[in-house]
């Protein structure tokens, strides 16, 4: 049996979902299960197929025994060496081949999301956690959103969330919180990215990083403001109009508008050398305007570190940043610290909600 963690009761209660069946998801989850960081951090109960999920562990030769329960109080965290798994989705979840984009893996993913969210909102979970899904399963299952960030949306009713990849503090992540990065646009072709920036939307990008950077400053002991960068769209910040007006008419006017509401913003910078004074630890965080503004940036630094969170949610929502790996799939070569990450900081989350002082010395770090 695994060593048992200490303090179980006062750890947060997780929901982690299994994800799509034809991907990495299930073999992270069973991985990260023997971390001792895992259970450190939180008791969890897992989404999804109990059949799943004992392959995934087989599969991967994982010391650990799933056990279906019914409900996530049932999760104790008193044998860590037990997956307790409530079975959320139909056994034609188990008939998914793998690294195969099928319409019965969509839905299997969606069906453990949902009683994910349904948890949560009903405050019988911390948090969730949740396993990739591949986009065109997702489609071809019957659901038109194009990811999880736009499928909690929905389902939590509320209309402006935001993607924000998080770097907890390290050698490669040097600030005060580490670093993160909100994305003013996410799911969208290149060619709509510039007529979706507007200077109300990057306001919004601008105030939720700011939130939620101080949310991190607090917990972490740190009374003083967020530093809160926005990146420019164009090469070398537009260099005067001669590469494009978008910093001056829409980017700018928006930072002095986020400074005149006494927020710590400045910009924007070019993005190729603000990435640079981030990382060293410059600013909390940075607004980029397109998903792989943000995205390449921040995986660089870390692509098994990085943790994807979800703002704007009446919930706590994280994910691993990489997605359902067809090329790694069930051949147990999954690497399974994203999951751990993730887990890790849904779980400090939950808590930084509810307290105006670190309780957790150090989590950051």
């Amino acid at each position: 049996m695994l060593d048992q963690p200490s303090k179980q009761a006062s750890r947060p209660l997780l929901a982690v979902t299994m994800g799509d069946p034809a991907g990495v998801g299930p073999e992270t989850i069973v991985g990260a299960w023997e971390s001792s960081q895992f259970h450190l951090a939180c008791r969890a109960v897992v989404l999804g197929h109990p059949g799943v999920i004992e392959r995934a562990a087989n599969r991967r030769g994982n010391r650990v025994r799933v056990v279906e329960v019914e409900s996530p109080e049932d999760a104790t965290g008193e044998d860590i060496s037990v997956v307790p798994c409530i079975a959320c989705c139909s056994d034609a979840a188990l008939t998914v081949p793998p690294a195969t984009i099928d319409p019965r893996g969509g839905r299997a993913a969606v069906e453990s999301l949902d009683l994910a969210i349904e948890l949560a909102l009903a405050g019988r979970v911390s948090g969730i956690t949740t396993a990739p899904i591949h986009k065109a399963a997702l489609r071809s299952g019957g659901f038109s959103q194009p990811g999880h960030t736009e499928l909690l949306a929905e389902r939590c009713g509320v209309d402006d969330v935001a993607m924000m990849l998080y770097l907890s503090r390290s050698r490669r992540a040097k600030g005060r919180i580490g670093l993160g990065v909100v994305h003013v646009t996410l799911h969208n072709a290149l060619r709509d990215v510039f007529r979706s920036l507007n200077i109300e939307t990057i306001g919004r990008r601008i105030r939720q990083a700011n939130e939620i950077s101080q949310t991190l400053l607090r917990y972490h002991g740190i009374t003083s403001s967020p530093s809160i960068a926005v990146a420019a769209l164009n090469p070398h910040g537009g260099e005067m109009g001669l590469f494009g007006d978008e910093e001056s008419t829409t980017i700018g006017p928006a930072v002095e508008l986020c400074q005149a509401e006494k927020i710590g913003v400045n910009g924007p910078f070019p993005v190729d050398t603000l990435m640079v004074r981030a990382a060293e630890g410059e600013f909390d965080n940075v607004v980029a305007m397109y998903h792989d503004q943000g995205h390449i940036a921040l995986k660089l630094l870390g692509m098994y570190q990085a943790v994807n969170v979800t703002l704007g949610l009446p919930i706590v929502r994280t994910s691993v940043a990489h997605g359902t790996a067809f090329d790694l799939a069930w051949q147990g070569q999954a690497n399974c610290s994203g999951m751990v990450e993730a887990v890790r900081v849904a779980a400090l989350l939950s808590q930084a909600r509810t307290v105006t002082t670190p309780s957790l010395e150090g989590q950051l770090s």
